[in-house]
């Protein structure tokens, strides 16, 4: 199942790779998208110098912190689009960078109690729900819009690429500033330096902005449009079933992040070694987007949903009772893999069947949905855990990712038979 209706080809990087203010802020974001992944697994490893909260197991602690993650991301979500259309957004942008590295590097001289961990997590969590609208509306005023196409690309790998290295590296970065320094602070410093890098490559940007009027419209706006889109897409079933898919997925990716941590003491390694299974599930979903990228034409007609939901959850299942590290980061591969059988033909479909003059709703529901969803899956997967063991968990979720694959499909087969 890929639409018939093949990417437009743009040939726009060696053009994006000329315009030095849009490099800059490219930048900007491959350093700050490296902070906020090596920021997980600093957070992780400091979880074993708290103790934890009267009634709280460990496993719980993780979902919590994971919780202080997502919770803005619910609550303030839309105001941050709301702000950017007020505030310039380079100004947005760096005194977001800025408080996030000021933030990091106040972590260390806190109490050691994992309230005030929990606070901070939610303070730099709420800031990045201004940085993120801030820096993809700046796109189109540094680009031209026959390269809008190739900028969103670029920027949409290079975030997939930064969870792969943030993750894979997190771990020995923190763990080399530690014992170079011998000072508790260092591994913070080292996150809040990345930040403030982040600042000033944005700093180096330059372009008009033109100016908006502060008009307070913006509350009555945000509702309109969340009406129209909630309309639109309950009317349209093709574009409602792609997106509860894509909210499934990101639920279950929530979920492995709190289960890989247990996977890794179980394997032998360090808690915050976790990263390692979590950058194997993103190369996974760099070689299936390529593949598809390349070859999509060849698997029109093909159910890849279907087959992904269903090889994910074979993968889950298999992975809860092998004992090899390597057979099961390559199993993690293969979890990507799939994952990208759905990721990337239900967006397309999304982007296909949903008018332009609908796309901003649209796609802003889809964001504010898998913030929503992803709270459920980080705060009771932990609980779970803790409750039926590891082994249980995964078995579990693998046969909940295959019905819910198998229910999908039947549920939108003859649809989709109408637009592919």
């Amino acid at each position: 199942m890929f639409p018939t209706e093949p990417a437009a080809v743009n040939h726009g990087f060696g053009t994006l790779l000329k315009n030095k203010n849009f490099l800059f802020l490219w930048f900007g974001q491959v350093v700050s998208q490296l902070a906020d992944k090596i920021l997980l697994v600093l957070m992780i490893a400091l979880l074993e110098n708290y103790p934890p909260l009267p009634g709280l197991a460990k496993n719980s602690m993780y979902s919590t912190l994971m919780v202080a993650f997502t919770i803005p991301a619910i609550l303030f979500g839309s105001a941050g689009g709301i702000l950017v259309d007020r505030l310039p957004k380079k100004l947005i942008m760096i005194s977001s960078d800025v408080i996030r590295g000021l933030l990091t590097a106040l972590i260390p001289f806190l109490p050691k109690e994992f309230i005030f961990l929990l606070i901070v997590t939610f303070m730099i969590s709420t800031v990045t729900q201004f940085f993120a609208p801030a820096e993809q509306a700046a796109i189109p005023l540094l680009v031209k819009r026959n390269n809008l196409l190739a900028a969103n690309a670029l920027f949409s790998s290079t975030m997939m690429g930064a969870m792969i290295i943030g993750f894979a590296v997190g771990e020995p970065i923190l763990s080399f500033a530690k014992n170079l320094f011998k000072q508790d602070y260092s591994q913070s410093l080292v996150v809040a330096g990345l930040y403030i890098i982040s600042a000033i490559f944005l700093q180096l940007i330059s372009y008009q902005e033109a100016k908006k009027a502060n008009e307070y419209t913006g509350g009555i706006r945000f509702w309109a449009e969340f009406r129209d889109s909630l309309r639109y897409i309950q009317k349209n079933r093709l574009v409602l079933n792609a997106m509860l898919q894509l909210i499934t997925l990101s639920c279950v990716f929530a979920a492995l992040t709190i289960l890989t941590i247990r996977l890794a003491t179980d394997f032998g390694l360090k808690e915050k070694q976790f990263g390692f299974f979590l950058a194997a599930a993103g190369v996974g979903m760099v070689m299936g987007a390529g593949i598809l990228g390349h070859w999509g034409v060849k698997f029109q007609h093909r159910p890849l949903p279907l087959i992904g939901f269903l090889l994910m959850g074979l993968v889950l299942g298999t992975i809860a009772f092998i004992h090899n590290l390597g057979l099961a980061l390559a199993l993690c591969g293969v979890f990507g893999l799939a994952a990208s059988l759905i990721a990337v033909p239900m967006q397309t479909v999304i982007q296909q069947q949903t008018p332009p003059t609908m796309h901003g709703k649209v796609f802003g529901f889809q964001n504010h949905a898998i913030n929503i969803a992803l709270a459920f899956p980080l705060g009771i997967t932990g609980p779970l855990t803790d409750a039926l063991g590891l082994q249980i968990v995964l078995v579990c979720l693998s046969v909940l990712v295959a019905i819910i694959g198998i229910w999908a499909w039947k549920n939108t087969r003859s649809v989709l038979q109408d637009v592919i």
